[in-house]
């Protein structure tokens, strides 16, 4: 017995330095990814051109140099971001950019970003962001021009513009180059198909009447 495990004692430390020297499985750049097995090569992301082709202007941009439009919501926000289509040199950098406009009172509501973690500094305005962790804790804090806060990968978070009279104005970081994005109140109440009443009303403790008037103002 002692022989045999000695004998195995140069394979196991084969292996746990095979292990310890192998990489993670690439991050998902969509939300999901349905095997194609007619096909023997796939892409996670976008194929690239030939390098000698690059240019400057492949990694430049100036898609958030305008605002966007907050009244394309009820909530009074708008984002942009930086994709491989307005940047395409971004393409396997595993980063995003995100321009975030705010009405007065405007709130960018309860989401989450599967794929990235996001750090957002405050250009203009009093910005009230925060998050939940998996304890249902909130940490929040309040950011003035020139301050940062970092939400953590795949947490519910907000942003809200605290002032009265005058927009906000935050930029993004965010740590994938397709970080996805979901809004809780949408997921839960415009979803398509819709998720059912009974659903709804116990995981809310709300009435049908609370259902269907939640759905309307959301445009579900």
């Amino acid at each position: 017995m002692e022989k045999t495990s000695h004998s195995l004692l140069p394979s196991l430390l084969t292996l746990a330095l095979l292990l310890g020297s192998a990489k993670a499985d690439p991050q998902p750049l969509q939300d999901y990814c349905i095997a194609d097995t007619s096909k023997p090569f796939y892409l996670n992301g976008a194929p690239c051109i030939d390098p000698k082709l690059a240019a400057s202007s492949y990694f430049t941009t100036a898609a958030l140099s305008r605002p966007g439009n907050t009244k394309a919501t009820p909530f009074g926000f708008s984002v942009k971001v930086t994709n491989i289509t307005n940047l395409p040199g971004l393409n396997t950098m595993g980063l995003t950019m995100a321009r975030v406009d705010l009405d007065p009172n405007g709130l960018v509501p309860l989401h989450s970003h599967p794929r990235a973690s996001e750090v957002t500094i405050c250009i203009k305005g009093t910005l009230l962001v925060g998050f939940v962790n998996t304890s249902n804790y909130l940490f929040t804090q309040l950011l003035r021009p020139g301050e940062s806060f970092v939400f953590p990968r795949g947490l519910i978070h907000f942003l809200y513009n605290l002032e009265t009279m005058g927009s906000a104005l935050a930029v993004s970081g965010l740590s994938s180059q397709s970080p996805g994005a979901q809004i809780a109140a949408f997921a839960a109440f415009t979803s398509k198909p819709s998720v059912p009443d009974e659903v709804l009303k116990k995981s809310f403790q709300i009435s049908n009447q609370d259902v269907t008037r939640i759905r309307r103002s959301l445009g579900g």
